[in-house]
């Protein structure tokens, strides 16, 4: 049974969160996913190594909640957690100065130690959360919390406190494994004597990776972008994991990042030298000049600028640029790289500076600031990487209208649509295989577009700056997986709440179909490869209206379909029964108000025995044409007739009422004249014998006007008397060939 009042409890562990540390993009998701959790209505605890070189500012506002020891191979270390509230989430810092009061967060020649500790301190503080905190999940980032999925199992698990935690771990960039010697598998983890840990933890003879343990002992396995899983799953881009993860590839799915769209927003960023909006761009041509003008550039609108904020490494893509950048500068294309990295690149960028003065310029440094302004300022944004797990600059440049021109991996490709010159289609460029020539051919197709198609580069520009790559729709998809490991926790029901507001102001019909459509996207909300999420109780309750009503919709749809067919057959027979119907066919169709109304009053039980009438009324239908041979009367024949019709009333409730209530008196005469035309046609019987067997699958509206016909003409017995003798005579005598009718139908039923 779902626990109502339950919120879901994550604890988010990674190396670093912005705005307190950060290297790389692991910051911006640890600083982004956790308050996008939080608007969607679950709790989250943050927890963060206690850096020395955090901000003052922050340390000030911290409070120590608790402190324990962790024991850490033989070790029993000291363990303190700082407690800080920010933007609406929680953040527990690890304290433990020994290992994190350093200069910088990695690349330490006890690294494999320091991060050891961080795991078993994140467990082992599930125990010391503020009261009421409960951990449902343990979402861990990257090798560095890697071993809490195994500390928790060897160590904690059959504790009840620990019996209902699961466990996710996020990779981030698969290139970074945290590979140490396995003399660290008894000194530091202590866990050599257990075969199961030590085996599994093993990746050759003499070396563990923390990598590989999490993967095996996390219960979900997630990475940055959709693309990215399938690649990771390849030798090309699994570093030696591929094995693993497609063994494990039914636990593993990537879940795109999203980015800060308040923090990353050119109408009110005070970073940048000029403010503008998608509808308003004339800012961001002073934002080029600007920096045009700061970077030593020729100060003109007519060149486009396209720029690079990257680490000046093989995996960005740099070999392609060292290759293609002499041709690119001689086209006319102004060039502007910001980053640091491999000397040999930082020296050919210098390079080229000296070479194109006043079109090419090498900032060789690290400035988050010069940085923004560069997104804002340039026409086009360079990333031709090697591997790319989910890249954020590609996203942040699309955000301020800078076009970017990637190389078709990883969450490059799943983030930008390339231009399709003949729809008009696209937020940038792209180019697919690892080839300089390539991607100077991605760069001149931008800038011959920059320069002959002002208008449909324009118009790009704006189809980027609309994308949505807010952490909501991610968030969503992450709580989707959190929900699927817990189905016991109900999920708040905010998104259906916001549908029923708005189907409210819609009409009636229309109000009923909202939730319907809401279903149809539901699966794609979905875990990939895995069951249907369990959904709230109003959300079922939603579907299962909405289900209702389709189902009365679709019987509506199907009686009127068959009242028609009906209709149709009996022309043969009777021309003024066919008139009749048609009226009645005209005038139901002329008040769609009755039929809507029936169809939303109807309960969700009468849909079902709909499906079924064709058979019972064909069953009942038999029963009386046997009595009616058996007996040889018309009287008896008419009795059986009405009985049928009594029991078929509840079934066809809505349209006989309106025929009663259209009909009136009418009804009579159409008797008298059915009943002489029965006298004179009875050799037209004999044929209409099989349309009526036929028309007998259909459903049960044939059978409700004749049984009103029939029943309206028992109180004139006189008249009907006289076609009692032929009758009974026609019915007999074709009884062979009804019978192979008969048998015929039924198998077509069938």
């Amino acid at each position: 049974m779902a626990e109502t009042s339950k919120k879901m409890q994550i604890v988010f562990a990674s190396a670093e969160c912005a705005p307190f540390v950060k290297t790389g993009g692991l910051g911006d998701v640890a600083g982004s996913l956790p308050a996008a959790l939080v608007r969607a209505g679950a709790e989250v605890i943050v927890m963060v190594p206690k850096y020395a070189t955090i901000k003052d500012e922050y340390k000030a506002q911290m409070e120590h909640f608790a402190d324990f020891y962790v024991s850490l191979g033989w070790r029993n270390e000291y363990c303190g957690l700082e407690k800080l509230e920010h933007d609406g989430v929680t953040y527990m810092f690890i304290d433990n100065e020994r290992y994190f009061a350093r200069d910088y967060p990695y690349g330490f020649f006890d690294d494999g130690e320091r991060f050891a500790f961080f795991s078993k301190a994140i467990t082992e503080s599930l125990q010391h959360l503020p009261a009421g905190f409960e951990c449902d999940i343990l979402h861990c980032n990257d090798w560095q919390t890697a071993l809490a999925p195994v500390f928790l199992r060897e160590f904690y698990q059959g504790l009840p406190l620990y019996d209902r935690v699961k466990t996710v771990f996020s990779i981030h960039n698969v290139a970074f494994q945290g590979q140490f010697s396995d003399t660290v598998m008894e000194d530091i983890l202590g866990v050599a004597h257990i075969p199961a840990a030590a085996s599994q933890l093993r990746c050759d003879a003499c070396s563990i990776n923390y990598m590989l343990g999490a993967l095996r002992y996390a219960d979900a396995i997630t990475t940055v972008s959709p693309t990215y899983a399938n690649e990771i799953q390849t030798p090309e881009f699994g570093e030696g994991l591929d094995g693993v993860l497609r063994e494990r590839s039914y636990a593993l799915q990537g879940i795109l990042n999203g980015i800060d769209v308040a923090g990353f927003d050119p109408e009110t960023d005070k970073r940048i030298a000029a403010n503008y909006t998608v509808e308003d761009r004339s800012g961001k041509a002073v934002c080029k000049a600007k920096l045009q003008e700061e970077l030593g550039l020729e100060v003109r609108d007519d060149r486009p600028l396209m720029v690079m904020v990257t680490r000046l490494t093989r995996q960005k893509g740099m070999d392609l640029v060292m290759y293609a950048l002499d041709r690119i500068l001689a086209g006319g294309v102004q060039v502007a790289v910001l980053g640091t990295g491999d000397r040999d690149y930082e020296d050919g960028l210098r390079y080229f500076q000296d070479k194109y003065p006043g079109t090419m310029a090498a900032r060789i440094e690290f400035d988050p600031a010069l940085s923004q302004r560069m997104y804002a300022a340039a026409d086009m944004f360079l990333m031709p990487s090697k591997f790319e797990p989910c890249g954020l600059s590609q996203i942040i440049a699309m955000r301020y209208g800078t076009l970017p021109i990637v190389r078709e991996t990883g969450g490059l490709k799943d983030t930008v649509i390339p231009y399709n010159e003949f729809t008009g289609e696209g937020t940038g460029f792209s180019f697919s295989n690892f080839n300089g020539d390539e991607m100077g051919d991605a760069v001149f197709r931008a800038a011959r577009l920059f320069w002959d198609k002002r208008e449909a580069w324009n118009q790009l520009v704006t189809q980027a700056m609309s994308q949505d790559f807010s952490w909501t729709r991610s968030a969503d998809k992450y709580l989707d997986l959190y929900f699927f490991m817990h189905p016991e926790i109900e999920r708040p029901a905010a998104v259906v709440e916001d549908a029923a507001v708005k189907a409210e102001a819609e009409p009636e019909v229309k109000a009923e179909a909202e939730p319907k459509a809401e279903d149809a996207r539901e699966p794609e909300a979905k875990p990939a490869a895995k069951p249907a999420v369990k959904k709230t109780t109003t959300r079922k309750t939603t579907a299962k209206k909405a289900t209702t009503t389709k189902a009365a919709t679709k019987t509506a749809s199907t009686t009127k379909a068959a009242a028609t067919k009906t209709t149709a057959a009996k022309a043969t027979t009777t021309r003024k029964r066919t008139t009749a119907a048609a009226k009645k066919a005209t005038e139901v169709e002329a008040t769609p108000e009755v039929k809507a109304e029936a169809t939303a009053e109807a309960p969700a039980t009468e849909a079902k025995p709909a499906a079924k009438a064709p058979a019972k009324t064909a069953a009942k239908k038999t029963t009386a044409a046997k009595t009616t041979a058996a007996k040889k009367t018309t009287a008896s024949k008419t009795t059986t007739t009405k009985a049928a019709a009594t029991k078929a009333a509840p079934k066809a409730a809505a349209k006989p009422t309106a025929k009663v209530e259209e009909t009136g008196a009418e009804p009579k005469p159409a008797a008298k004249t059915t009943t002489r035309k029965r006298a004179t046609t009875t050799a037209k019987k004999t044929t209409t014998k099989a349309a009526a067997l036929k028309a007998e699958a259909k459903p049960e509206v044939k059978a409700a006007p004749k049984a009103e016909a029939k029943v309206e003409a028992k109180p004139e017995p006189a008249k009907v008397t006289p076609v009692s003798p032929a009758a009974p005579a026609e019915e007999k005598a074709p009884s062979k060939k009804t019978s192979v009718r008969k048998a015929t139908a039924t198998r077509k039923r069938r």
